[in-house]
């Protein structure tokens, strides 16, 4: 199956989104943007009180004349420090819940992708947006955005404070600005796609590292590790190569604002010598002038310097707007209604790669209430086959049906309420355990959770735990077997309740003693369900009602247990091969 990665917004779409979440605080926004102004004003009274405490040197004053400056000076420092703290944390309240809702947006569409979609991305992809995408962004909003702000206010009063000194002034100081505006094309010209570059490589790496720790033993079963340690090594190289190409943009453009620096200091010192020469303005006007443009320095940098966290903050913030604004799955406008839990797959053909088939024109009926198990070699089909009946994805040719129904007419609302996957890779959400197991029927009593419970042999372990059902669970909590998640998991199932039911070897990851508690769970879970049960160990096949043997994506045998171990074909080899194994353990 091809990497298609998910969806990146394009960068006006980007800035409408930015918009869209401004104006839900549009109100609280000025206020900060008022508490700022204010501050900053404040400030600029600095450079001129400095100016005049020269002036009066210069013209040999009494001591004291300073004094009014001096008090002056305090007074206007100890303000804009409040004023600056309040904007400041008001601009930073304002990018915090901004991110906030982007998340939940973020979230809320990236559950309801479909798994289809979300395989062919790769799980790194996902992971990389969830994680280091948004921490960028929370980095540019707790640092960056008041620092932005506070810089650009800075930026023109100070020039707007320059002008009222001498027109002349503000001449000089505008020599700098060509080459700033030079450097932030170039560097924004170029530093865009290298984000994006950065942000696709980190991800790309993050999909190798999870891929070869999450097949750990089958690496090593099969002496793949130094392979997998060479590709882990040349995804991580590409994305160190990339950041390293950043830093090197960075350092020029830092150099190129350094140069524009000198050029406008120079000129405004030179301004102020001609203009102090001829009587136009005094010593400590000019010397306000040039305090004025040093005080520039800072807030120029960083407004510029914040082009660069800019630039990685919009490449995240596309990946993550890409994925919450990307359109749920389709519903048909009248969904069907499935008459029965019955499954039919009719010449089912499917492949991930095209021309590489998997699936080799499969038919399988299930009838209400009945339990099918799917077994064969790995590499069979089954959970392929799984994938289809539950809806992830789509057969390349053939039908399949639930009900009579075909599922592209039930909808992806109308699969999900009617057939359930449960496989091997269970998850435990972090919170109260009765938490967890009302995530399957919010509505459920602690009546309806204690039967669920109990019906899958769990009730003793549960109430043995601390706080019993209010017990913390998952990550940062309480750890549980994998048998005890399993057995969740199967709770969970009988609290949804769907009438067909799906499990791709559920009870593989449990070791032989959690098997056997949980092939129980499994017949008490699925009572009055029709189920397709993908066989990890032949016991479930035995227990089923009927067997379904593939081998290479076909059919190749269907029929009860006994009557497959005494027709002595592939089952039965499978069966004997089963038996040898469990009698040398």
């Amino acid at each position: 199956m091809s990497q298609q990665l998910l969806p990146t917004a394009t960068p006006k779409r980007t800035r409408q989104a930015v918009w869209e979440l401004l104006r839900l605080d549009r109100g609280f926004a000025v206020v900060a943007f008022l508490v700022l102004l204010a501050a900053t004003g404040v400030g600029l009274a600095t450079a001129p009180l400095l100016g005049r405490i020269v002036d009066l040197v210069v013209e040999r004053s009494p001591v004291g004349a300073i004094t009014l400056p001096v008090v002056l000076l305090v007074i206007a420092a100890i303000a804009q420090g409040v004023l600056m703290g309040v904007g400041t944390n008001f601009v930073a309240q304002v990018g915090e819940r901004m991110l906030a809702r982007l998340r939940e947006r973020f979230v809320e569409r990236a559950l309801r992708l479909p798994l289809e979609q979300v395989e062919r991305a790769g799980s790194g992809d996902l992971t990389a947006r969830v994680s280091d995408d948004v921490t960028v962004i929370a980095e540019a909003v707790r640092n960056a955005l008041p620092a932005l702000s506070r810089s650009l206010l800075t930026i023109v009063l100070t020039l707007g404070g320059i002008a009222v000194l001498d027109w002349r002034f503000l001449v000089a100081a505008l020599l700098a600005v060509p080459i700033q505006l030079h450097t932030v094309r170039w560097y924004a010209r170029n530093a865009g796609p290298m984000y994006a570059r950065q942000r696709i490589a980190v991800g790309a790496q993050q999909h190798q590292l999870l891929d070869t720790i999450g097949a750990g033993k089958t690496v090593r079963a099969f002496r793949l590790a130094d392979d997998h340690i060479d590709r882990v090594r040349g995804k991580s190289q590409i994305a160190v190569d990339v950041a390293l190409t950043a830093a090197k943009l960075w350092t020029k453009f830092y150099g190129r604002l350094n140069l524009a620096e000198f050029v406008g200091l120079a000129a405004v010192l030179t301004a102020g010598f001609l203009l102090v020469r001829d009587g136009d303005v005094s010593v400590g006007t000019a010397t306000a002038a040039a305090l004025y443009f040093h005080g520039l320095f800072n807030p120029i940098n960083v407004a510029l310097a914040l082009v660069d966290d800019a630039q990685a903050a919009m490449a995240s913030l596309a990946r993550l707007v890409g994925v919450a604004e990307t359109p749920p799955p389709a519903e048909p406008e009248k969904p069907a209604v499935p008459a029965d839990a019955s499954v039919t797959a009719s010449g089912v053909h499917h492949a991930y790669h095209e021309g590489e088939e998997v699936l080799h024109g499969i038919d399988l009926d299930i009838r209400p209430g009945e339990r099918v198990a799917l077994v064969g070699a790995s590499g069979a089909g089954k959970t392929t086959l799984a994938k289809l009946i539950a809806g992830i994805h789509s057969p390349s040719s053939g039908t399949i049906r639930i009900g009579g129904a075909p599922l592209e007419d039930l909808g992806p609302a109308g699969i999900s309420q009617s057939v359930v996957l449960v496989t091997q890779e269970v998850h435990v959400f972090a919170g109260p355990l009765a938490d967890d197991l009302r995530l399957a029927s919010p509505d459920a009593t602690e009546a309806d959770l204690t039967e669920a419970l109990d019906r899958v042999g769990a009730l003793a372990w549960v109430r043995a735990l601390p706080d019993g059902l209010d017990t913390v669970v998952g990550e940062g909590g309480h750890r549980l077997t994998a048998a005890q998640a399993q057995q969740l998991a199967l709770a969970r199932l009988i609290l949804a309740d769907p009438p067909i039911v799906i499990l791709d070897e559920a009870t593989a990851e449990a070791g032989s003693a959690g098997a056997r508690v949980l092939e129980g769970a499994t017949v008490a879970a699925l009572a009055g369900r029709s189920a397709l049960i993908v066989a990890h160990r032949l016991t479930q096949a035995m227990a089923a009602d009927r067997v379904v043997v593939l081998d290479d994506g076909r059919v190749v045998e269907s029929g009860t247990h006994t009557e497959l171990v005494a027709a002595g074909g592939h089952y039965a080899t499978l069966w004997q091969a089963w038996s040898d194994t469990r009698q040398n353990v």
